[in-house]
């Protein structure tokens, strides 16, 4: 009888633990993402970045190629399915290499994935996408920046890949791609619950001076900067 009231005990103080943490982490993401970075001022628009999302993931999307940077040196289109070499922009997404590949639906999402991303039990990846042209609205937002902060989000950007000994991109040779236009890399970093996608993306809008959240899980976050 002692040891099933431990027992007892245990569980319950075990699914009060999680749901204080769950409240206080949701509650966090919340105030804290309603905080803003102010964006740099005096600055000149001269480039058009995006911060695009599909409703949980931010990306951020640069121009393929300009005089500051081609990505379609170590962004081949040849790692993509259909090759095309007429995408005018590249979306960048950072998260975790198991759910990325793991995980085409979230019907599909298994409870052993979910906890090694959490936890920062797993490795890393980049996603790139390549877009002929992107269309603006509540989900895809346009942001002008100068030529010196895309020089920093450059930066930023490609010190998130893993490079092999070379220092070259390593592509992931995978048949888990989302559609005919993105392709997989190695990355740097481990995800979890304090470390998102949406964290990555925020970062990198912090790198390059623009308005961010002070900290952010969700990508309702970064979005609510630029809707309000």
């Amino acid at each position: 009888m002692n040891l099933f009231k431990r027992v007892i005990n245990i569980t319950w103080k075990t699914l009060l633990g999680f749901v204080i943490f769950t409240l206080l982490y949701i509650s966090s993401a919340y105030i804290l993402s309603r905080i803003s970075v102010a964006k740099e001022t005096s600055t000149f628009k001269e480039i058009a970045i995006y911060i695009h999302t599909n409703g949980v993931h931010t990306d951020i999307v640069v121009p393929v190629k300009n005089e500051l940077c081609d990505w379609s040196r170590e962004i081949k289109f040849e790692n993509t399915i259909c090759k095309d070499t007429i995408a005018r922009y590249v979306a960048f997404g950072w998260g975790d290499k198991g759910f990325y590949l793991n995980t085409p639906t979230w019907a599909q999402l298994k409870f052993s994935v979910a906890f090694k991303a959490a936890f920062a039990l797993s490795t890393s990846a980049i996603h790139a996408t390549f877009y002929k042209d992107l269309k603006e609205n509540a989900d895809c937002i346009k942001i002008m920046i100068s030529r010196e902060q895309y020089r920093r989000l450059i930066k930023y950007i490609q010190t998130s890949f893993k490079p092999d000994s070379a220092n070259n991109i390593i592509n992931i040779k995978t048949n888990a791609n989302y559609n005919r236009y993105d392709a997989f890399y190695e990355a740097k970093g481990k995800y979890n619950l304090f470390y998102t996608c949406n964290t990555w993306a925020n970062n990198a809008l912090k790198a390059c001076g623009q308005r961010a959240c002070l900290w952010t899980p969700f990508d309702s976050g970064i979005f609510y900067q630029y809707r309000k």
